[in-house]
């Protein structure tokens, strides 16, 4: 079942501590389409300027993903600016410029409309909510948010929380958007708030998913190295929300799996900087991991059980 993700398409100039990316393709739709696609079928709603370079619109169609919802406008395209801490969960962000995505107001096409599963990636909950109204009757909505958003917009975003099913934030907006410092009365406040699933992503200490049917806490795998961190919330969102979609129902299950590839996407795409690392991957990579953080998360494994 095909999901229609609306958010950002863009240009990203990262540093670290050890290395430097100028101008590398990003935006959180680009991220979570990539994963997404893996799982099942998805349809990208966004606006790009005159500068977007064609190999990388080439680069979504070799993977089938449905570009009739990227609209080209006259200006430049949307980029961001960021360098981490030597602590790589720390980020400061030196520059931000939306550019032609600043006035985009997203408009569906009727398939799009129709369409089964939306993630609403982190843009304003006033936009969130204008693309929203414009769905049928989609089985399972899920949104992301940010601190901004938390702090400039709370009582849309709040307005918002009760119309979705699934809510994607970090840590820090956990305890912001809940007021509880705690992330476990955090999460449980969240639910509280109408979502019935939310996930809370704490970046190389892995995920909480908080749902009505109880937590479940998943590590992140263990990497030797993490040369760049950006995207992985939105690369972890989209194999999510990818299986999901191909799963069908957002049972408790369905939800526990969807974590775990989650969280294996999102160790493949912070070994390299930007997307390269996810363009790599074939499905048997993914499999592999995913069978590797079973056996390495798991005490009650057939391969430490058996004889």
């Amino acid at each position: 079942m095909s999901i229609v993700v609306v958010g950002t398409v863009g240009y990203d100039t990262i540093e670290t501590q050890s290395n430097r990316a100028v101008e590398a393709l990003g935006g959180s739709a680009t991220y979570f389409s990539l994963a997404a696609r893996f799982f099942a079928p998805v349809s990208i709603v966004a606006a790009v300027g005159t500068d977007f370079k064609p190999d990388h619109r080439e680069l979504f169609a070799e993977r089938n993903i449905d570009l009739r919802g990227l609209e080209s406008r006259e200006g430049l395209t949307f980029r961001w600016h960021g360098r981490y801490h030597e602590d790589m969960n720390r980020r400061d962000t030196l520059n931000l410029a939306l550019n032609v995505f600043a006035d985009f107001v997203p408009k569906l096409l009727p398939d799009q409309r129709r369409a089964d599963f939306l993630f609403l990636a982190n843009i304003s909950p006033q936009l969130q909510a204008a693309v929203l109204d414009q769905m049928a009757n989609p089985k399972i909505v899920a949104a992301d948010t940010m601190n901004h958003w938390i702090e400039t917009s709370r009582p849309e975003l709040i307005k918002l929380l009760d119309r979705i099913d699934i809510l994607t934030l970090n840590d820090e907006e956990a305890r912001m958007l809940s007021g509880e410092s705690n992330l476990v009365k955090a999460g449980r406040a969240i639910l509280r708030m109408g979502p019935k699933t939310a996930l809370v992503k704490r970046g190389e200490y892995g995920v909480l998913q908080f749902s009505q049917e109880g937590l479940f806490a998943v590590p992140a795998y263990p990497l030797e190295e993490v040369h760049d961190p950006t995207g992985a919330g939105d690369t972890f969102a989209g194999a999510f929300m990818g299986y999901i979609a191909r799963n069908g129902r957002l049972t408790e299950r369905a939800r526990r799996t969807a974590v775990v590839y989650g969280s294996v996407m999102a160790s493949y795409v912070v070994e390299r900087f930007s997307v390269q690392r996810i363009l790599e991957l074939t499905w048997d990579d993914v499999e592999s991991r995913y069978r590797a953080f079973l056996e390495l998360t798991d005490s009650h494994h057939p391969r430490w059980t058996s004889p």
